[in-house]
């Protein structure tokens, strides 16, 4: 059994909207729709999971209704983080799927997502256990001299990274069930958890554990500014347009 786990748990403050990114409506739909849409067509995924942002719970299940998607099997609430989301989907399946059942992750405002992302994802897990929809880095890269961003007119760089060492990690992220509720068990067990970044990879690698790469792609981005919504319905319609050519 494949599930896919879909986080909708944060509230997008860096897009600056009145509600949380994954719900503003691009050409009358929901971001998050167009999401879990690509799950729900696909022919390996069996059910779907979304962590959401408590206040709009009962809106999932308009949602589900009004598109249809018949997959789309629980929502539980979503965590403060990233983690806690996906640590809230992990606990929340315990009694629901198997060991050996795999959970896709994958932010639900990264609508971007395609078939062959999903199917290599799946592939990989069944292989290795565990998987992450990776590219190689394209850009020229530096160490940056703060954390800050970039916009700050006092941060500069002065070390170079080689880009043929960078692997860009993306969602979804695949893991066999028994793996990553093990690993989170161990992590609260140890008191790691507390320890790291609150998210799995970091988890992942402070615990000595490998991630392993699927196929992915530059277009699948997570939809973090305005200009990402401006992009996404530009995408939008060009689908519409071709799937009108080819009728």
């Amino acid at each position: 059994m494949n599930t896919a786990l879909i986080l909708a748990g944060g509230v997008g403050n860096r897009l600056g909207a009145n509600i949380p990114k994954q719900f503003i409506e691009i050409l009358g739909k929901p971001v998050l729709a167009y999401t879990i849409e690509e799950f729900e067509k696909h022919p390996d995924i069996d059910a779907i999971l979304v962590a959401c942002v408590k206040p709009y719970i009962d809106y999932m299940w308009e949602m589900k209704e009004k598109y249809n998607f018949t997959k789309l099997k629980w929502v539980c609430e979503g965590g403060d983080t990233f983690q806690g989301s996906v640590l809230n989907g992990v606990r929340f399946l315990e009694d629901k799927i198997g060991r050996e059942d795999i959970v896709l992750v994958h932010f639900g405002a990264s609508p971007f997502i395609t078939p062959d992302i999903i199917t290599d994802n799946i592939r990989v897990c069944r292989e290795k256990g565990n998987a992450i929809s990776a590219t190689d880095y394209m850009y020229l890269s530096g160490v940056k001299k703060s954390t800050k961003s970039v916009t700050d007119p006092d941060n500069y760089t002065e070390e170079y990274i080689d880009r043929d060492t960078i692997a860009a990690m993306n969602s979804p992220h695949a893991f066999q069930y028994g793996f990553i509720s093990g690993m989170y068990k161990e992590a609260i067990e140890t008191g790691m958890i507390d320890k790291v970044e609150p998210h799995t990879t970091t988890l992942m690698y402070a615990m000595g554990k490998k991630i392993y790469f699927s196929y992915g792609s530059q277009i699948n981005i997570k939809i973090t500014r305005k200009e990402d919504l401006d992009l996404f319905e530009g995408y939008v319609l060009m689908k519409q347009r071709r799937a009108q050519q080819n009728r």
